[in-house]
C-alpha cells in the first residue's frame, strides 16, 4: 500500500508553487488572466477543458487527504480540493454566467488578486514545507 502521510504536504507545497508562480506572472504582466479567462469565455472547447482538467485535479487532491484526518493540512487539503470539484462543475453547468462573473473581477482588481495569489501560494509553500 502507498505511503499517503506526506500527501497533504506535497499537496501544499505544489498547489503553492502554482499559486505563487500563477501570481509572479500576472505581476510582471497584468492582463493576462482577462485575457485567459477571456479566452475560456469564448471557446466552449476550452470549457470543457478547463472543466475537465479542475475537476480530475480537484477529485485526486480530495481523495489524496482525508477528511476525517488529525492532520489539520489534510483536512484543508480535502476542501480545497472539494472546492476545486465544485468550481469545476459550476465552469461546465454555468461556464457564460461564472466566468462572466470573474472576467468582470479581474480588469480592476488584477494586482490584488496576482498578490492575494503570491502571499497564499508563499504560505502553503511554507506550511507544506514545515509539515515534513
Amino acid at each position: 500500500m502507498p505511503e499517503f502521510s506526506v500527501a497533504p504536504a506535497w499537496t501544499a507545497l505544489f498547489i503553492g508553487l502554482f499559486a505563487l508562480f500563477a501570481g509572479i506572472g500576472e505581476w510582471r504582466k497584468p492582463g493576462h488572466w482577462h485575457k485567459l479567462i477571456g479566452e475560456i469565455v469564448a471557446s466552449p472547447a476550452l470549457q470543457m477543458v478547463t472543466g475537465l482538467v479542475e475537476l480530475f485535479l480537484g477529485a485526486v487532491v480530495y481523495l489524496a487527504n482525508p477528511w476525517a484526518s488529525p492532520d489539520w493540512l489534510s483536512s484543508l487539503m480535502s476542501v480545497v480540493g472539494g472546492l476545486m470539484c465544485i468550481e469545476a462543475l459550476m465552469v461546465l453547468a454555468f461556464s457564460d454566467v461564472y466566468m462572466a462573473f470573474w472576467l468582470r473581477r479581474f480588469g480592476p482588481l488584477s494586482r490584488l488578486w496576482c498578490g492575494a495569489s503570491i502571499v497564499i501560494g508563499a504560505g502553503l509553500i511554507t506550511v507544506g514545507a514545515l509539515h515534513f
